[in-house]
């Protein structure tokens, strides 16, 4: 588990210590910090797809929604928990009581999730929302403050 978990490691130190209260600002500092277009987000969208394609990440469900958790909230991943979904449509609706910090990297076409183009997504705490991927397919890393998500 903690080989999987350092994969996910610059997004997890991208993620420390950012508040999601202000979805902007957030985003304004995660993508300071780890630039979705820069040589390091490039590079581990490669080892998600090659995850992804073994089977080791997103491997529950069907698209439109393929899911799987990589790791619990704990201590060694900055008391996140780590979701990774490979998306083209809608998910279930859910609420964020402590917020959400998303990566989203764009598979096939020109996509957007909640109208967002690929990159950081922030959603601010107690905020809900039906997930949806249009234009394309989507590989998207949640991190969910505490692990706190409930499904509506």
């Amino acid at each position: 588990m903690t080989s999987l978990i350092e994969t996910f490691r610059p997004l997890l130190d991208a993620a420390k210590g950012v508040s999601p209260t202000d979805p902007a600002a957030a985003r304004a500092t995660l993508t300071q910090r780890l630039d979705p277009a820069g040589p390091a987000a490039r590079e581990l969208q490669k080892k998600l797809v090659e995850l992804l394609e073994k089977g080791e990440i997103a491997n529950r469900g069907e698209l439109p929604v393929r899911y799987g958790r990589a790791a619990k909230a704990t201590p060694e991943t900055g008391d996140f928990s780590i979701d990774v979904v490979h998306m083209n449509g809608a998910g279930p609706l859910h609420r964020h009581p402590n917020g959400e910090i998303n990566f989203c990297m764009a598979l096939e076409g020109t996509p957007t999730f909640m109208d967002q183009p690929a990159g950081w997504v922030v959603e601010a705490p107690g905020s809900q929302h039906v997930p949806t991927v249009k234009g394309g397919t989507m590989l998207i890393v949640y991190l969910l403050p505490q692990g706190r998500i409930e499904f509506l």
